[in-house]
């Protein structure tokens, strides 16, 4: 069973091992200058923010997800976990805990990560733009995606 918890700064060489050996395994379009910049900035960043981890029954953090509320529900912003972990349901877990803090979640995806746009699709988000930039202006396109909240009785 998957228990999703706070962090704390006590988790960020956690977190930051997880980034990395999720990045390293599913964003091979990656320039490798991009690849070190993205880390440096991920390291000054990650470990402080207030992120919602999955953690297993034995303790282990598997992954982890990055809110940030906005009006119609929340966005977001990252979403990672251990590729030892992939397939064990940990991803949805922490999706399914957005969706019943805050309804309504929107996200954004690599083009190039067709592995995550798969499973957003099949969370049930769906995509409403896309653009030719990340958040950085870097040149790897993003897909825009939106989960609606669920509706009464449905």
């Amino acid at each position: 069973m998957i228990h999703i918890i706070s962090s704390t700064p006590d988790h960020g060489d956690r977190v930051i091992a997880i980034w990395r050996d999720a990045v390293d395994a599913t964003h091979d379009f990656l320039s490798p200058e991009d690849r070190r910049a993205i880390d440096a900035e991920v390291c000054d960043f990650l470990p402080a923010a207030p992120l919602w981890l999955a953690r297993s029954e034995a303790g282990t953090i598997l992954g982890f997800m990055l809110l940030t509320p906005t009006e119609a529900g929340a966005h977001m912003d990252a979403l990672f976990v251990d590729p030892a972990a992939h397939g064990q349901g940990v991803g949805r877990s922490l999706v399914e805990h957005a969706i019943a803090r805050h309804g309504a979640i929107t996200t954004d995806v690599n083009a190039q990560n067709p592995g995550a746009l798969g499973f957003y699709r099949a969370m049930g988000f769906v995509e409403t733009g896309c653009s030719a930039l990340d958040d950085q202006g870097r040149a790897y396109p993003l897909i825009h995606l939106s989960r609606p909240a669920e509706m009464p009785g449905g």
